[in-house]
């Protein structure tokens, strides 16, 4: 092949060598790159040069000739190539050691409990701490978490959830007291957050007197630690949490929760007189939250004492700006910003807003695993964050993240035997 080609050349230099003019007509040249040098002869009778350079479309290597051409033939010139070097072997790769990052953190998130048990004045099975870290979340080599995550299950005074959620828990659902149970008992929920949507005006109304009875009745159907919603409603809520305080005394229940809008000071009196925890809830907003928090402390509730929760936008609904706030928190806590220094909650129920969670659409795929899913992708970003407390719908989905804060939470072996540098040759 090689030697046609060159053949082929030297007839056409032939024939150029014998013109005075060259005319080429429905010529295709097949190149990428075509050159045509021309040295022309120093006197009649000494040749002239032509050098050719071809590079190929086909992305073979480049081609060059030298053609010398006279009055008595043409001659196909090699050019003298130089040798390519030849490329060093690597040996060995260049010996490095990892080593940590020094972290600039001088603060610590507070550690706050959740229940009491007899021992401690009130009737609860156990009691649950959260918060007391040094660092960001899961940050091994900086220390070991003090406290792992806790997930509640979501428990609301009337039968208000979506359709997967009340497959699971049947008839359970229109009783709180026994849909605390079933939460419980069947689906091993160690935290019960209860939900009193209904005293909204806008709702029910339901009198402060039965949703204290509500609160009664779920205190004596399950033993675990709980949390206390309002409805939203800043009046109402004021008025329910200072009641509920007082009939709950000893139990070191957390109140869901105060707001800008509500009277501080008023709402956090009876919850701090009679030894409560407060969330205090702040909508996706720093300084906000800062605001929030500080007032709640100079009401009187000590840092160990309070909870933020900065809002969790449900997955595809604006987690994006949630996550972004809960790590601006947590680091802003960890240099030094005393009034965030207090562990964070996600309602991460609040995944099942988004349509997609609940959509009956065939294309999405199952309902009854999409929407658990949802949810425990929105709690799980959350998590990532720093957050601390999550209170949670559906069973499958607080299970699902529990799982995966504890394979975090737990080196697979000691942090000095893990060859980080190893990376290069690892196999995934």
């Amino acid at each position: 092949m090689e030697e046609r080609r060159k053949k082929a050349l030297k007839d056409i230099l032939n024939m150029i060598s014998e013109s005075e003019e060259i005319e080429l007509t429905d010529v295709i040249i097949d190149a990428d790159e075509l050159t045509i040098s021309f040295v022309p002869p120093q006197a009649p009778q000494m040749p002239g040069y032509f050098k050719l350079s071809l590079e190929p479309l086909t992305g073979a290597g480049k081609v060059e000739f030298l053609v010398e051409a006279s009055p008595y033939g043409v001659r196909l010139l090699s050019i003298p190539t130089a040798p390519t070097p030849e490329k060093p072997k690597i040996v060995e790769l260049i010996k490095v050691k990892f080593e940590f990052p020094t972290l600039p953190f001088t603060g610590k998130i507070a550690e706050v409990t959740i229940g009491a048990t007899k021992s401690e004045g009130g009737t609860r099975s156990h009691t649950i701490k959260i918060g007391g870290s040094a660092s960001m979340p899961f940050f091994l080599f900086a220390e070991t978490p003090p406290n792992p995550m806790a997930a509640s299950l979501d428990v609301f005074d009337m039968p208000a959830a979506p359709r997967p959620v009340k497959d699971v828990y049947g008839d359970a659902i229109n009783d709180p007291a026994e849909w605390a149970r079933v939460a419980v008992q069947k689906f091993g929920a160690n935290l019960i957050s209860f939900h009193l949507i209904s005293t909204d005006p806008g709702i029910k109304d339901t009198p402060v007197s039965e949703a204290v009875k509500a609160v009664e009745n779920v205190l004596q159907a399950v033993k675990v630690p709980l949390i206390i919603g309002g409805s939203g409603n800043p009046e109402k809520d004021t008025k329910l949490f200072t009641k509920l305080a007082e009939v709950t005394s000893g139990e070191r229940v957390v109140f869901n929760s105060v707001t800008l809008d509500m009277d501080i000071e008023k709402t956090v009196k009876p919850i701090k007189e009679h030894g409560h925890d407060l969330i205090a809830l702040a909508f996706i907003d720093i300084n906000q939250a800062k605001d929030l928090c500080r007032k709640s402390m100079e009401a009187g509730l000590p840092k160990n004492r309070l909870i933020l929760d900065p809002t969790t936008g449900a997955l595809g609904y604006g987690i994006e700006y949630s996550f972004s706030i809960m790590e601006r928190i947590r680091l802003s806590a960890l240099l030094g910003e005393e009034v965030l220094q207090v562990p964070m909650c996600s309602a991460s129920s609040n995944a099942w807003a988004a349509r997609e969670a609940r959509s009956k659409d065939p294309a999405l795929g199952p309902r009854k695993i999409r929407g658990p899913l949802w949810e425990a992708s929105t709690a799980i970003i959350a998590l990532l964050a720093g957050t601390d407390l999550f209170m949670m719908l559906h069973p499958k989905a607080m299970h699902t993240v529990r799982m995966f804060a504890e394979a975090l939470r737990k080196a697979r072996k000691p942090l000095s035997e893990i060859r980080y540098e190893n990376w290069v040759s690892s196999k995934f």
